[in-house]
C-alpha cells in the first residue's frame, strides 16, 4: 500500500513541485509550492465550488431543521425521513461538503512527505526522466524562510487567515421577531458554538503549523487564502442568483 501510494501521489507531486520550480524565475522552491497549491485548488474548483454551495444551502435551512427537531421530538426515524425531504426539496446533498476534504487529505499528507524527505540529490532521484534534475534545491522562500525547518511566522499567517475563511463560513443570522425560551436558548447555544469553532480553527492551525516544515505551513497558508477567494466568489454568485430569483 505505501508503494502504491508513492506512485500516485508521491512522486508525481514531487515531479510537478520540481518541475514548476525549474520554470519558475527566480529558483526558490517557496513559488513553486505556492504555484502548486493553486494547481491543486484548481483542479479541484468543481467539486469544491459544489461542497461550498452545500454548505451555504444547509447554515440556511439549519432553522427549519431545528423547527423539525422540536416538532418529532424523541422520533428519530421520522425525523430523519422529514430532514431527507428537506434536502431532497431543497436539492441539498449534506455529504458533497465532505468528498473536497477527503480528497485533499491523501495530497496533504503526500506533500507532506516530499517535504520532510527533503530535496537532496538522493531525493532527486525520484524524478521522472523527462523533468530536468536541477542538481539543488533552494530552501530559502524571500531569501529569509528556510522551508525545510519550522516556521512560528508561516503557523501564526496559517491560523490568521483559517480565521477568515471559518468567519467567511458562518452565516449571520438575523434575530426572530418573537422567541419563546427554548428558541432563545437555541440561539445562544448554536452563537456559542460558532464562536468556539471560529477559535478553535485557527488556534489548531497555529499549534499544528508550529510542529511541521515550513514548505507545508507555506502550502497551509496559500491553500487558505485560495479558499477564502473561492468562497467568496461562490457566495457572491448565489446572492446574485438567490436576487434573480426574487427579482423574477
Amino acid at each position: 500500500m505505501g508503494e502504491f501510494f508513492r506512485t500516485i501521489l508521491i512522486e508525481p507531486i514531487f515531479n510537478l513541485l520540481i518541475f514548476l520550480y525549474g520554470v519558475i524565475p527566480g529558483a526558490d522552491i517557496g513559488f513553486a509550492i505556492i504555484a502548486l497549491t493553486v494547481l491543486i485548488k484548481v483542479a479541484l474548483w468543481p467539486l469544491m465550488s459544489k461542497s461550498l454551495r452545500s454548505q451555504k444551502a444547509l447554515q440556511t435551512l439549519q432553522p427549519k431543521i431545528e423547527d423539525m427537531k422540536k416538532t418529532h421530538g424523541d422520533d428519530r426515524e421520522g425525523l430523519a425521513k422529514a430532514m431527507m425531504e428537506l434536502y431532497a426539496e431543497e436539492k441539498v446533498n449534506p455529504l458533497s461538503s465532505c468528498l473536497p476534504v477527503l480528497i485533499q487529505l491523501p495530497i496533504l499528507i503526500a506533500l507532506y512527505r516530499v517535504l520532510l524527505g527533503g530535496f537532496e540529490a538522493g531525493t532527486l532521484e525520484m524524478l521522472y526522466v523527462f523533468v530536468p534534475n536541477p542538481g539543488f534545491i533552494n530552501h530559502i522562500f524571500l531569501g529569509a524562510i528556510d522551508l525545510s525547518q519550522v516556521s512560528i511566522y508561516l503557523a501564526v499567517l496559517a491560523g490568521y487567515f483559517q480565521f477568515m475563511q471559518t468567519r467567511m463560513m458562518i452565516s449571520k443570522r438575523p434575530p426572530k421577531e418573537v422567541a419563546g425560551k427554548g428558541e432563545a436558548k437555541d440561539e445562544t447555544m448554536m452563537a456559542s458554538m460558532n464562536k468556539s469553532m471560529l477559535m478553535f480553527m485557527p488556534v489548531i492551525t497555529v499549534v499544528i503549523g508550529a510542529t511541521l516544515p515550513a514548505g507545508l505551513t507555506l502550502y497551509w497558508v496559500t491553500v487558505n487564502i485560495v479558499s477564502i477567494l473561492q468562497q467568496q466568489f461562490v457566495f457572491s454568485k448565489m446572492d446574485i442568483d438567490k436576487k434573480k430569483v426574487l427579482d423574477v
